[in-house]
């Protein structure tokens, strides 16, 4: 359950003005049980229509308890579940209409067969191209450039993981401090060896044929990648002799 500020005492529209909360207090309320959640992703998650905050006259975003309780909801279905934007959109409505709405299910098609089956590994979200700059608040020629860097990278069927987002937003937060693309192949090169040593150890896992077994083993690459970001952090930290808060 998140924590929102709670408002103070007053009468009709003050009162409901006061309870009312910015983008950057939105942030800093899920970040307590979402580490890297961004304005940028705030904001594209109400260009896909998950959520509605007012506006005031001057542009500003002001969102409610109810609109913070709704993006919990839809962050906990992408990082616990991994469904697409569009069906936890369809599932979020549906509930809100007062239907009976179960989680749903991503299904495959079994390989020589017409019917489908539950999938027991989750399906990754993923973003079209265009969705990726309006969530990162870049342009074309600065993906295209990160790209080119190997930091952003498109999948087969030219869409990209979500996470790409969380991606582009820091490097154009470094940018803005002076640190180009070109400087951050090193941290990449880092990442992709990192995640090999990860991958190396949930392989066997990955190719078992049971599939709580290889269930087990996505459980296992998160906890394990989530310890060598720390480790990453806190070595960086020790070599500047800084502790972050």
């Amino acid at each position: 359950m998140l924590k929102t500020p709670s408002g103070g005492a007053g009468h009709g529209a003050a009162a409901t003005d006061s309870r009312l909360m910015s983008i950057g207090t939105v942030l800093n309320v899920l970040r307590d049980e979402f580490p890297d959640i961004t304005i940028s992703k705030i904001r594209f998650l109400e260009s896909e229509g998950l959520v509605e905050p007012q506006r005031t006259p001057s542009g500003y975003r002001k969102f409610s308890a109810q609109d913070i309780e709704r993006l919990g909801h839809v962050l906990r279905m992408q990082r616990d579940h991994y469904l697409p934007l569009k069906v936890i959109r369809e599932h979020m409505d549906a509930m809100e209409r007062g239907e009976a709405a179960p989680l749903p299910t991503v299904c495959r098609q079994r390989d020589g067969e017409t019917g489908l089956e539950p999938v027991e590994e989750p399906t990754p979200a993923r973003i079209r191209r265009a969705e990726l700059l309006v969530a990162a608040g870049i342009g074309e020629q600065e993906l295209t450039e990160w790209e080119s860097y190997g930091l952003i990278t498109a999948l087969p069927e030219g869409v990209y993981d979500a996470e790409a987002v969380t991606v582009a937003s820091i490097v154009a937060e470094l940018g803005r401090f002076g640190i180009e693309p070109r400087h951050l192949r090193v941290m990449k090169a880092a990442a992709d060896r990192e995640a090999g040593l990860v991958d190396q150890v949930v392989a066997p896992l990955k190719r078992h044929r049971n599939p709580q077994t290889r269930a087990h083993a996505e459980a296992r690459a998160k906890e394990l990648a989530g310890l060598t970001v720390k480790l990453h952090a806190a070595l960086v930290q020790t070599a500047l002799g800084v502790r972050l808060p």
